[in-house]
């Protein structure tokens, strides 16, 4: 090691000259100055992946508080950074015209719902995403999926939380649970235990999956990196190096992937970039029905959604999700209104309940669940001010049945009949859907797919559908179902609410 050593009165020296000249002696002041490489490190934010090179309280382009990290840049030499490679190795310009049209068969899915959301089956070669809370399914639902398709291909299911011991417990019980006393566990679904990046490669290498299966992406870490497993750093290369995997070897890989308190991937967002499908498991953690929607999907139809409902032997798909919905309804209950949204292609119906009481408080509460708060409070609003219900001195709750999430404006008609039904103590007509978006003037819009949406109301028993008023007949409505239009909120309210 080379040391710089400078007397007071003297020029630099190399350390071992100077002690064999006697130029200097022990008791001599020295001043050392070792020559080292420096560690550089760098604060990344880890929701969004901005880089910064000071440490911040609030990130700046995603307003997330304490969410800045240190880590260690890795040191990288110029040669292998300048070494640029394809996803098959060393790539060639061709042609488009040139281009073969052998489109690979998908993959088929005995879980048809999964199937379904996923666009028919799995693409060979692609890389799908699947998120969700803590418990609400993810890993039974790709257990599942391991065990039927082990069947037919050899699938490696890769587990950096749980040991083989835990994850062949629980194929048993699925096993179990499927087929009675259940039959021997696949010879072709291997399980192994790793977080380590390179050590997974190089088991797929050898093992040769037609899918591989990652439980969870936030485990998995890369040696060369100095951060630490769940990092922006490590996710974004990890699966860089599972997308090269998938698109050079041709295997179908599933993520899992933990999601942050707002409900969003955990991670840098160019993660979901990276990804071929980002898929998300929904539902009520106390309710026993989940929802799996897509989200993105580069091999089909986004916002689709599969419906399952999870029991002691795993998920199992809902083929009629408006008829186990609807189950436990109680008819001509004050409160309580049927309406028809669509998910996807797939058009769902859903009871809607309301309840307004005399609040206790100077500020009346608005408590809504299943339902976006904002679109609830334009509801009430339109209520009090066009149709003259005096909900400044109520509380006001609505629930959505079955632990579902309605997003889209269609529900605005039932969610304002529920809560006139409930303050008039008047309840909705029984056989009667509600399906329109409600304006700030207190008029009725119309919204799309409303003839696929009435013959599912048709199809269940329903016998009456109010809806908004049309100013152009293109479509003709469903002759199984009686249609009424209104073009105000009050008219529809009329129609809707039994008459003493």
């Amino acid at each position: 090691m080379l040391f710089l050593i400078q007397n007071r009165a003297q020029s630099p020296l190399n350390a071992g000259q100077a002690l064999n000249s006697g130029k200097l002696s022990r008791d001599t002041p020295l001043s050392y100055n070792l020559i080292m490489p420096k560690l550089r490190t760098q604060f990344v934010c880890q929701q969004c992946g901005r880089v910064s090179a000071k440490d911040m309280g609030r990130c700046p382009q995603c307003n997330s508080w304490n969410s800045m990290v240190e880590e260690v840049i890795a040191q990288t030499s110029k040669k292998g950074a300048s070494r640029i490679q394809g996803l098959g190795g060393d790539s060639t310009p061709q042609r488009l015209s040139e281009i073969g049209e052998g489109a690979d068969e998908r993959m088929l899915l005995p879980i048809q719902e999964f199937a379904r959301v996923l666009g028919g089956g799995i693409v060979p070669g692609s890389i799908v995403l699947i998120g969700g809370d803590p418990g609400i399914g993810k890993s039974t639902l790709l257990l599942q999926t391991a065990l039927e398709m082990a069947r037919r291909d050899r699938v490696l299911y890769v587990s950096g939380e749980e040991s083989e011991r835990q994850i062949k417990m629980r194929a048993l019980r699925l096993r179990k649970g499927t087929d009675g006393d259940g039959p021997d566990l696949p010879d072709d679904l291997l399980l192994v235990t790793e977080t380590n990046m390179e050590v997974i490669l190089g088991h797929v290498s050898q093992v040769k999956p037609r899918l591989l299966i990652v439980d969870s992406i936030q485990t998995t870490t890369l040696p060369e990196l100095e951060s630490s497993a769940g990092s922006v750093s490590q996710v974004r290369e990890s699966a860089s190096r599972l997308r090269e995997l998938a698109k050079s070897a041709g295997i179908s890989v599933l993520l899992i992937g933990h999601v942050t308190k707002e409900g969003t991937i955990a991670g840098p967002r160019v993660l979901e970039h990276i990804v071929d499908t980002v898929l998300y498991l929904e539902g009520d953690r106390f309710q026993s029905y989940r929802l799996l929607r897509s989200v993105k999907n580069r091999f089909g139809a986004t916002s689709e959604v599969g419906v399952f409902e999870m029991q002691e032997r795993g998920m199992i798909e809902v083929s009629n999700p408006s008829e186990s919905f609807l189950a436990g309804r109680l008819v001509n209950a004050p409160g309580s209104a049927i309406a028809v949204t669509m998910e996807g292609t797939r058009p769902l119906l859903v009871e809607i309940q309301g309840l307004t009481s005399s609040t206790s408080f100077g500020n009346p509460r608005r408590t809504p669940n299943g339902v976006d708060f904002n679109r609830l409070l334009l509801i009430v609003a339109v209520l009090t001010r066009r149709i003259g219900l005096r909900l400044s001195e109520q509380d006001v709750f609505v629930n959505v049945v079955g632990g579902l999430k309605v997003s889209e404006p269609a529900a605005d008609l039932a969610i304002a009949a529920t809560i006139a039904s409930s303050t008039r103590d008047i309840p909705v007509r029984a056989e009667t859907v509600l399906v329109g978006e409600i304006g700030l003037s207190g008029e009725l819009r119309s919204v799309g797919q409303m003839p696929t949406r009435l013959r599912e109301a048709a199809n269940l028993g329903f016998k009456t559908a109010i809806v908004p008023g049309r100013l152009r007949r293109s479509e003709p409505w469903p002759s199984e179902i009686e249609v009424i239009e209104a073009r105000s909120l009050r008219k529809a309210l009329d129609q809707a609410l039994l008459k003493d």
